[in-house]
């Protein structure tokens, strides 16, 4: 078996010591406490305000999406069309028709008739 030994013991001439200390270290970890608390309520406040500010630039870049895909609609609707027109540009039928518009041209077997001028 161990012998215990009493440990001395401090004796105080004011119990005041103890309590002050007490009172000390409480007023401290209250403080400590608070410090943290507001820390937390900070990081919150600046993680909500930036997921805001997010949202935000989230429904500007949908709308700009949503505009490139229309111009791309357009665009690819564009690119049909001038394809159509090089095929067209290419057969006989459009270069007759110029011939004929621009140039007053005729085919051979055409007769054509000019109005009299009345003097």
């Amino acid at each position: 078996m161990y012998l215990l030994e009493k440990a001395p013991v401090k004796v105080t001439v004011s119990g005041m010591g103890k309590s002050r200390r007490k009172r000390k270290d409480k007023w401290g970890n209250r403080m400590a406490l608070i410090g943290v608390t507001f820390v937390v309520f900070s990081l919150a406040a600046i993680v909500t305000i930036k997921g805001v500010t997010l949202k935000e630039k989230e429904q500007e870049y949908h709308l700009r999406l949503e505009g490139l895909e229309g111009q791309v609609d357009k665009e690819k609707d564009r690119a049909e069309k001038l394809e159509e027109y090089r095929v067209y540009v290419q057969t006989k039928q459009y270069v007759e028709e110029v011939a004929k518009q621009k140039l007053g041209l005729v085919n051979p077997d055409e007769i054509l008739l000019k109005p009299s001028q009345r003097q």
